[in-house]
């Protein structure tokens, strides 16, 4: 890779052992990408709270700590500051509710330490993985560094930023850096579409967008879908989250584009740079119906858990998931979670949506989400979600089978402790 003066000092050590360490990690990574040199940065979204199997984390001095799981060297490096502006994508738990989820001491003392970690370097501690709806906004052409992958084609496609989908060790070093190769979605080539797909079907709710993007992640992959809308709709951003959620969780969709609608698609041809697709596909109603029998994975109508807000929570859907809970009781054999990022159960709070949650006996959790950690309710077995990504995750990882539909049909569910939705 070609250096410029700062990066040659930072990997020379003259800033420092932790600068050192991240650019030795990043010339490496952006051979291995191709890139011929880096540019600057000042967004990372950074993955530094989620350690999925916790049991095998024994350090807790935690730049011993960090330096193993981020930096990738025994030898342990003190960090002073991240250089980067900065947001953090979930951790293990709910930093304050984690005994509602069953959670360890151990673990909770793990994530007190990064979390003291993160205060002394100046690591942002948002902990969610919707980072857009918490001020993490960069503008079009912006070049970024994010994990988490819902949050990337947000960040492309939506917005029009630049991001690869970053792991936890490239990401820390970006942020010690500021520094991204240059690669992949970076760069305008990349970013054009691959694939249309002609959307014979009205996609006017959230349930919808879960399904064209479910089923677009299975049929492109890591490619990138140009959607036509048949009969135009202007989605909103909890419609845009589930698109992208559903669509990088059945394949790894990173980048999209809508006609009329994203940034760098106001029209088919701008859409693929004036060349013609690969491929034309079609999403019709034996599309949706298949697709929806896809994510529904269970058969028993009574379900243990209700679990809703994988991706976070926007304040619309929690204002609309208060007021169908609103003098209402759950189920005494079903546990109602609904997650959301703690910037917005702020705002919840004030506004009375939590009190009403609680009311009714469910529970607004914040930070994580249950996947990450496999901390399900004791003796779950059914789950209950509108949630694409939970529905594709959940049964690998938690071992439970799982029902697909709507908040309307999932707080029905969580009422009653019975399944009754299907596809209209």
């Amino acid at each position: 890779m070609k250096l410029t003066r700062d990066e040659q000092d930072m990997l020379e050590g003259k800033e420092g052992r932790a600068k050192q360490r991240a650019m030795e990690l990043l010339v490496q990574y952006g051979e291995a990408l191709g890139a011929e040199r880096f540019v600057d940065t000042n967004n990372v979204h950074l993955l530094i709270g989620f350690y999925p199997y916790p049991q095998m984390v024994t350090p807790r001095d935690s730049d011993e700590l960090i330096s193993k799981f981020l930096l990738d060297t025994d030898e342990r490096i003190v960090v002073d500051r991240v250089k980067s502006f900065n947001t953090t994508h979930i951790w293990a738990i709910d930093l304050e509710r984690w005994q509602v989820m069953e959670a360890s001491e151990s673990l909770h003392e793990l994530m007190e330490v990064i979390k003291k970690y993160c205060i002394r370097t100046g690591v942002s501690i948002t902990a969610t993985c919707t980072p857009y709806q918490i001020g993490n906004v960069p503008t079009k052409g912006e070049h970024c560094a994010w994990t988490e992958s819902s949050a990337v084609p947000f960040c492309n496609a939506v917005l029009g930023a630049r991001t690869n989908t970053e792991a936890a060790h490239s990401a820390f070093a970006i942020a010690l850096t500021g520094k991204v190769p240059l690669s992949g979605f970076h760069i305008d080539e990349n970013r054009l579409g691959t694939h249309l797909i002609d959307v014979e079907l009205d996609v006017n709710d959230v349930l919808e967008w879960y399904l064209l993007g479910y089923f677009a992640g299975e049929v492109c992959q890591l490619a990138v879908p140009v959607y036509q809308l048949k009969h135009a709709i202007t989605p909103n951003i909890s419609m845009l989250k589930a698109l992208n959620a559903a669509g990088a969780s059945s394949g790894g969709v990173m980048m999209y584009h809508i006609i009329g609608v994203t940034p760098e698609a106001p029209t088919l041809e701008a859409a693929f740079g004036g060349k013609k697709p690969k491929e034309v596909l079609s999403y019709g109603p034996a599309e949706r119906r298949q697709t929806y029998e896809n994510l529904n994975s269970a058969t028993d109508e009574r379900v243990d858990l209700v679990n809703m807000g994988c991706p976070h929570y926007s304040l619309e859907q929690l204002r609309d998931v208060a007021r169908l809970l609103e003098d209402k009781k759950v189920h005494e054999n079903v546990d109602l979670w609904i997650w959301t990022a703690h910037q917005l159960k702020a705002i919840a709070d004030r506004n009375g949506y939590t009190d009403i949650i609680a009311k009714a006996g469910g529970h607004l959790l914040t930070d994580t989400c249950p996947l990450n950690t496999n901390l399900f309710p004791k003796g779950t077995k059914i789950v209950a979600t509108d949630s694409a990504k939970h529905a594709h995750y959940a049964p690998a990882i938690g071992g439970v089978d799982v029902w697909f539909g709507t908040m309307e049909e999932c707080i029905d569910c969580a009422i009653t402790g019975k399944w009754r939705g299907e596809l209209k």
